[in-house]
């Protein structure tokens, strides 16, 4: 949304914004819903300013079509629940050579991986396939609690998501090469 005062009373707003504006109440819901919003005041360098904002929506606009391209493919290719479960089994491996304890915590973070792929109530419109995987690994990758939580646990998972998280990217090779 573009949104420009006709008299300069106020400075020039852009918002990254779902609601469709028509009228002053679906402005005032999508610039108070709004995550991201930009703002340049009038002066002399405002051109600029709006400028860089449209190459900034237009690279917002890009990735979100490359985005809705990556996701149908992923949606394409259909996952077995067996070929889930050997997704599961290579991210947490249960072998001879494991201590009981390694066995154990494997066991739990497996049933929880699962758990995220079979029940998710934000799954449960999409069908087996490589779309829902990467979307469970990347909730479990996230949000799952960790079995130690040092004193930077915080600081490196956004590290991690920022920089691209090994276990997604593990997680979309994976469901890639399946198909």
């Amino acid at each position: 949304m573009f949104f420009n005062s006709h008299d300069g009373s106020s400075g020039v707003k852009v918002a990254m914004t779902p609601v469709r504006v028509v009228c002053q109440n679906t402005l005032n819901l999508a610039l108070s819903s709004a995550k991201r919003i930009w703002t340049a005041r009038h002066t002399e360098n405002v051109l600029l300013r709006v400028q860089d904002a449209r190459e900034t929506l237009q690279l917002a606009n890009s990735y979100m079509g490359e985005l809705g391209k990556g996701i149908h493919e992923l949606t394409t290719i259909k996952l077995s629940d067996r070929k889930v479960q050997e997704f599961i089994n290579e991210f947490f491996p249960i072998t001879e050579d494991l201590t009981d304890g390694q066995r154990k915590n494997n066991l739990r973070l497996q049933e929880d991986l699962k758990a995220r792929y079979y029940n998710a109530p934000d799954l449960e419109w999409v069908g087996k396939n490589g779309w829902r995987f990467v979307n469970a690994v990347s909730d479990f990758a996230t949000h799952a609690d960790p079995i130690r939580k040092t004193r930077n646990y915080n600081e490196n998972l956004f590290l991690r998501t920022a920089e691209g998280n090994p276990m997604i990217d593990k997680a979309y090779k994976m469901v890639l090469a399946a198909a």
